[in-house]
Formats: structure tokens, sequence, C-alpha cells
């Protein structure tokens, strides 16, 4: 419990034990009344602080690690994406466990959350580093990385965690913007050149949902990416059968927030209009989960917005969903 000013700031679920200490000290309640949202939470706790509220802390049998980082230091617009990993964890806690679309429910033992990754603001580099060193650890265990950002850059260093493994990956990128720039804003590694950085690791990069890119790279990599258009003319299926064909079987999947549109998805740093739809990227990932390996996955650059939460349950049900599928 920290001070600040005239305000208690109360850590996850640290509200819950003050109601009963409360109720511990017998206080009469007329002489210490409770509101009703403090017999709220004593009756009706919300579940663990955890990726979907599960219970586990066995690490041991978890299948999938998730790796919070509350970072946005390479933004480049709006800022706001270092409170996406918590945004996205508070929302799963309230997702119900069983889904109609897995037929089943996601096990507890199976997802294992990390608490958040200590931000390196020295520069972008020594961020991604540390970024690196954590997803290596997560690899070397034998278990599947799902980092929560914070902003794109990150993604370069969880990619670089893969290569200096020694792992073969085909990356899918699903993106509002190419991220294709050699260098923006003085820097190679902020989030407009992760793909870029992306593509001096591996060959095998399918880029889905574009519509925002520099001139160069929509010429010179015309034939790894399926524009928005093209997928509105495909439809989902279509998409997903080129994706397949175009990777390989291990597969990492990076996944931009603003790949979906802003009616959907106005919770982005860099919004850009006539995006892909929730259904759109379940389809996919339901496609992917039969013909693919999940080597890894990311879902970055969600930046809440203040009272309006829809955005944080898409992106935590997206995760849930996808997990799903992959982990049969």
């Amino acid at each position: 419990m920290l001070r600040r000013g005239g305000l208690v700031l109360l850590a996850p679920g640290q509200e819950i034990d003050i109601v009963k200490r409360l109720f511990e000290t017998k206080r009469d309640w007329q002489k210490a009344p409770l509101s009703e949202a403090a017999i709220s939470m004593l009756l009706n706790p919300m579940p663990k602080y955890t990726m979907f509220g599960f219970d586990s802390d066995d690490y041991s049998s978890a299948k999938v690690v998730v790796l919070p980082v509350p970072y946005d230091h390479a933004t480049t617009y709006k800022a706001g994406s270092r409170d996406g990993p918590h945004a996205i964890i508070e929302a799963s806690r309230s997702i119900e466990p069983y889904s109609y679309e897995l037929g089943r429910k996601l096990e507890d033992k199976s997802v294992y959350t990390l608490d958040e990754l200590q931000p390196d603001l020295d520069s972008l580099e020594k961020m991604q580093d540390r970024v690196s060193g954590e997803v290596a650890m997560i690899i070397d265990d034998g278990k599947i990385p799902l980092m929560l950002g914070g902003d794109h850059s990150l993604t370069i260093g969880a990619i670089k965690a893969f290569k200096k493994r020694g792992r073969d990956i085909s990356i899918i990128h699903l993106d509002a913007h190419a991220d294709s720039w050699e260098e923006l804003f003085g820097s190679k590694y902020t989030h407009g050149s992760v793909i870029t950085r992306a593509g001096e690791m591996y060959e095998s990069i399918v880029q889905v949902g574009i519509r925002c890119i520099d001139e160069e790279s929509a010429k010179k990599h015309r034939d790894r990416i399926l524009f928005a258009d093209d997928f509105g003319k495909m439809g989902a299926e279509k998409a997903a059968e080129w994706i397949i064909k175009n990777t390989g079987k291990d597969v990492y999947i990076t996944i931009d927030i603003d790949v979906l549109d802003p009616s959907e998805m106005p919770s982005v740093g860099t919004p850009e209009p006539a995006g892909l739809f929730f259904r759109d990227l379940v389809s996919i990932m339901k496609s992917l989960s039969k013909e693919k390996n999940l080597a890894g996955m990311d879902i970055m650059e969600l930046a809440p917005i203040p009272g309006i939460v829809a955005p944080n349950f898409l992106a935590a049900k997206l995760a849930y969903l996808s997990l799903g599928f992959f982990l049969k």
C-alpha cells in the first residue's frame, strides 16, 4: 500500500485483505460501517491477479508463460501502451472460463503469469535485450512465451531470443502499419522498424492487415504483404490459407492491436481507418492452429482509454481464444 498525497494506492487484491481485517477486528458495524462496495468485494472477491484469473502457481506445469512489459518509450505519436499489460490482465480476470468457440475452458495450470518486467529507460536496445533475456529463459524451459505490451519495439527483443536459441520460425505480423522503416526519428529500434530488424534475423515473414507503409517497402516486399484491401476481398478463410501457404510449421505471431478497425479498437496510439475486425482475427487463429505450431506470441500497443473498457476485454478475449485454439 502506497500513499501519494492524500490518496492511498492499493495493490491488486489488497482491498480484499483490508475488508477482511475489518471483520476480524469484530468492530460494531455502526461504529465502523462498511460500504456496499466493500461488502461486495468480501462476498464476491475477484479472481487472482493473473492472466484469466488462473489460480495456479505451478510454473512447471504451464504450457504458456505470460510476460507483461509496461513500456512505451519507443512510441512516436500517442503514448499509453505502458498501461496495456495491466488493462489486459485486469479484463481477463472477468472472462467467462467456458468458451463455446473452443467447446471447453482453458486449464488453470496451462498458463502462468510472470510479474511485470521492470523497464530499462537507458536505451531502446537495452530494453529489447532485457526482453530477449526473459523470453530466452521461457524458451529454454520448453514453454510458449506470450508477451503483453507495451509498444511494438519490444517484439524485436522477443524475436532476438528465438534467433539466439537457433529456433527456425516464421513471423506472422498482424498490424495496421508495415513497421518497415530502416530508421525512424534517428533510431533503428523504434516501433516503426520492428519488421526491418526482424528481417535481419529471419527471412520467413508475412504481414497482414497493412494499410500504412512507406513507398520503398510497398514495392520491395509486396509479395509478403496482405494489405487490408486484399484481406477484404479475400475474406478471413482465404487469407488464412495464404498465411499457411507462405509460412513454415513453427510460427511467432505478433499482433499490433491497431490491426483492428478503430471503430472496434479505439485504444491505440496510432489508429488507422479501414481495419480488420475481431472475428477476422479469431477466424485466422482458428485456421492457423490446425496447421501450425505456436512458438510464441505477443499482443502489443493497447493504450487504454480511461472509462472505456471494451477494448481491454477484446484484447483479453483474443488472447484467451488464440491460446485455446493452439493448446489442444
